[in-house]
């Protein structure tokens, strides 16, 4: 009798000219997305800061404060977002980057080296296509490769999609 638990699995991605492409797409996608967001903060507040200056200044003050807080902080992360399309840019055809995790299930029964089962589990694909599953030993280091993660759409909180960074993950 097994049990079936959950385990981390690392998506890697050879890099090619449709990834790069597909990468700075997302990029610019998002790029774009922030700049509609900045233009919507000043469409939507003027008219209320406006109004709002004629009966209270001060209040008025501090709305202006906290839209220009929040226009500054998209502008950041827009700059963040373009300083990864230039490392995008910079990522060598053929190495292997890092995409995100993935969750899959694998079911355990007694007698079962519990580290070896958890450990290590790639899946390496080019252009979409899945070409080698690996399986790491306990011991087996991780190389250091790039990271890089599909980009979602940027949140209104500031959540950002796009990681690339150097190091081991």
């Amino acid at each position: 009798m097994g049990v079936v638990i959950k385990r981390n699995v690392i998506l890697r991605s050879i890099v090619t000219e449709r990834l790069k492409e597909q990468l700075k797409e997302e990029l610019q996608r998002s790029i774009d997305e922030i700049d509609q967001r900045i233009q919507q903060i000043d469409f939507r507040t003027q008219p209320y800061i406006t109004e709002l200056q004629r009966s209270n200044i001060q209040q008025a003050i501090a709305v202006r404060q906290q839209v220009n807080q929040e226009k500054e902080r998209q502008r950041s992360i827009r700059e963040a977002l373009l300083e990864r399309m230039k490392q995008v840019e910079e990522l060598e055809l053929g190495e292997e980057v890092i995409r995100g995790t993935l969750e899959s299930q694998v079911e355990i029964k007694e007698g079962d080296n519990l580290a070896e089962v958890l450990s290590g589990q790639e899946i390496v694909t080019k252009d979409d296509v899945v070409v080698e599953i690996r399986q790491r030993s306990i011991g087996e280091k991780e190389e250091t490769a790039p990271i890089v993660t599909s980009v979602s759409p940027v949140t209104q909180e500031g959540g950002e999609g796009v990681v690339i960074s150097g190091g081991s993950s």
